[in-house]
């Protein structure tokens, strides 16, 4: 069996990563692609209470448990099968999993931090890092984070302030450096 193509998508939060990979994975139908979003790998804060856990900085890299994702890449890269875990946003504590194999050709990784850990990118074979503006960035994220995760306006608009922005700014937007392209998500 030829491993599958690797292809890392990286950049801030809700800048258009998710919407290139699906839309990626739709062009590319014919090689059965199997899309793997970061945001599966969140550590389970089960644990701590849900106000600590509300209070968590989920864009620092310490939030994200890369070192499983990178073994399920090696994973899926040699056949084998793997359980993705299912996170639940409204709870900060993982939900089960759910059971993937790599049976096509391209498997595309998408994420905030998709570039920045070294693991991961050298398992890459190509690499797409997603910009947007922060005012289109901001008000996607409020759309989404109150349509899909129980979110206020408020709390939304808080979080960018205090963690997402500066997070961007520090861990995210960096990586750019390791993309063979990129692209701007502002444009339709």
């Amino acid at each position: 069996m030829t491993p599958p193509f690797l292809l890392g998508i990286a950049g801030p939060s809700c800048s258009g990563k998710s919407t290139l990979a699906r839309g990626t994975a739709r062009v590319f139908a014919d090689l059965n692609p199997l899309v793997l979003s970061l945001d599966a790998y969140y550590r389970d804060l089960a644990h701590l209470p849900p106000e600590a856990r509300a209070r968590t900085n989920f864009d620092h890299p310490g939030a994200l448990e890369h070192e499983l994702l990178e073994a399920h890449l090696h994973t899926l890269a040699a056949g084998g099968e793997i359980s993705e875990p299912v996170y639940d946003f409204t709870a900060h504590t993982r939900a089960g999993a759910r059971t993937l194999r790599a049976n096509g050709a391209l498997v595309i990784v998408e994420g905030v931090l998709a570039l920045h850990y070294p693991g991961l990118r050298a398992q890459y074979h190509g690499a797409v890092f997603v910009d947007a503006d922060d005012d289109t960035a901001l008000s996607r994220r409020i759309a989404r984070d109150t349509r899909e995760r129980g979110r206020t306006e408020e709390s939304v608009r808080e979080q960018y302030a205090e963690t997402v922005k500066p997070m961007a700014d520090r861990w995210c937007r960096p990586t750019r450096a390791h993309a063979d392209l990129v692209l701007n998500g502002a444009d339709p």
